[in-house]
């Protein structure tokens, strides 16, 4: 597994808007875990939060579909193995800016909400997240905030 993520990261395609920057693919491969984790954290990990993430990272890393498709596959087999967040949110604390790390948890927003029920385990996960990229809580609650108008829940009671 260790093995497919390293020769996901070292590779380039020539179709590929994908970059051969290895700190680029290991930041991409840690930001889609978290998505993942995100996925995971209510047990449910299913097409509608699967598409999601995929339009997320395809979005936020300009992709064509097939590295979509690795990424998502590597990211969740990455997850999966993981026993610790601190791995992951290091690597985003090292290569985000204070904005792109709001933004993330914005994405994170995205796929607890893609069922359109915030289970109690997806909104501890967020604010675990939070406070490990340094993510105040009322910043992580307007991000919040600015999804659910997005997704048009802010209506619902």
């Amino acid at each position: 597994m260790i093995d497919s993520i390293r020769a996901w990261i070292s590779r380039s395609g020539p179709n590929s808007r994908n970059t051969s920057d290895p700190a680029q693919s290991e930041l991409q491969l840690a930001l889609t875990a978290l998505l993942i984790e995100a996925a995971y954290s209510d047990d449910h990990f299913d097409g509608p939060e699967r598409a999601v993430i995929a339009r997320l990272i395809e979005r936020r890393f300009n992709l064509l579909p097939s590295d979509v498709r690795t990424l998502l596959a590597t990211g969740e087999a990455a997850a999966t193995e993981s026993v610790e967040l601190l791995h992951f949110t290091r690597i985003i604390n090292e290569r985000l800016s204070y904005e792109e790390r709001v933004e993330l948890i914005e994405m994170m927003w995205e796929v607890a909400y893609a069922d359109r029920v915030l289970d109690e385990y997806e909104d501890s996960l967020l604010r675990r997240v939070g406070g490990l990229i340094y993510v105040p809580d009322p910043e992580r609650g307007i991000a919040r905030q600015r999804v659910l108008r997005r997704l048009g829940l802010d209506q619902e009671s």
